[in-house]
């Protein structure tokens, strides 16, 4: 249940227009409601201030579905993540407003438009075409949070001058994102140009001695600005989070 639809319920019963009873049959999937497979927390956005999202992986489409229809009937945005174009297309044919991001595999529901009003702007960094589609479960992530989202590809490493012709738009940014792949050296360099937080997520992509993600999330780990926090392999959706934590605090 949504803050401000909770604090209406209150204010009816107050104000006499709701009974005790009402208010009761209101309530009764607080704090959760059990589908059997799933625990859906509806108590979550009273914690943390948005909805639990939904894992796409390793669940049935029809799974995904009854768990957004909790969501969807408790007035939340819903986000779904690693979804694929025909666990979407299920989706699509009972929520019609659904919209899916090819590149981030996420699917949105929106039900609610978060404000945005004194919150800073986050920038989204891909080192590589081959990063977007992380970069984008990142960006998208944020968006739905609330968060004015700019987005900034393909200026990695190998060719520097991409990305020192876009410093105004880095100094620009409350929080920076950083997505690379490889040797996953650019948020190392991004966290030495600016004064912000950086978040890096290192990515899957690389060959063989990559070990998908595992040395881009070593150099991060080691990366020696400061500054710089590291979530883990491909996990866009973390550093979305994450990101708009942080402009949320700082726009208070």
């Amino acid at each position: 249940m949504r803050i401000d639809i909770l604090k209406a319920l209150l204010e009816d019963v107050r104000d006499g227009k709701a009974d005790i009873d009402t208010a009761m049959r209101r309530l009764r999937t607080l704090p959760y409601e059990d589908l059997k497979f799933a625990r859906v927390d509806n108590h979550r956005p009273l914690r943390q201030g948005f909805p639990e999202v939904i894992y796409g992986e390793g669940k049935t489409p029809e799974q995904i579905v009854s768990i957004i229809d909790v969501l969807v009937k408790g007035h939340h945005n819903v986000l779904v993540t690693r979804c694929s174009r025909d666990v979407f297309d299920v989706i699509k044919e009972k929520f019609t407003s659904a919209e899916y991001n090819e590149p981030g595999r996420i699917a949105v529901i929106r039900q609610k438009i978060e404000d945005e009003k004194n919150k800073g702007m986050i920038l989204v960094i891909s080192a590589g075409t081959s990063d977007i589609g992380v970069a984008e479960e990142a960006a998208v992530t944020a968006e739905v949070l609330g968060n004015r989202v700019e987005r900034l590809y393909d200026v990695g490493v190998a060719g520097l001058h991409r990305l020192i012709d876009n410093n105004e738009l880095l100094l620009s940014a409350r929080v920076i994102i950083v997505v690379a792949g490889m040797e996953g050296a650019l948020p190392s360099i991004v966290g030495g140009l600016v004064d912000k937080p950086v978040i890096a997520v290192p990515t899957s992509i690389g060959y063989g001695a990559s070990f998908h993600g595992i040395s881009a999330l070593l150099g991060m780990l080691n990366s020696c600005s400061s500054g710089v926090s590291v979530v883990n392999i491909d996990n866009g959706f973390g550093a979305g989070y994450i990101a708009s934590l942080i402009n949320r605090i700082s726009g208070q």
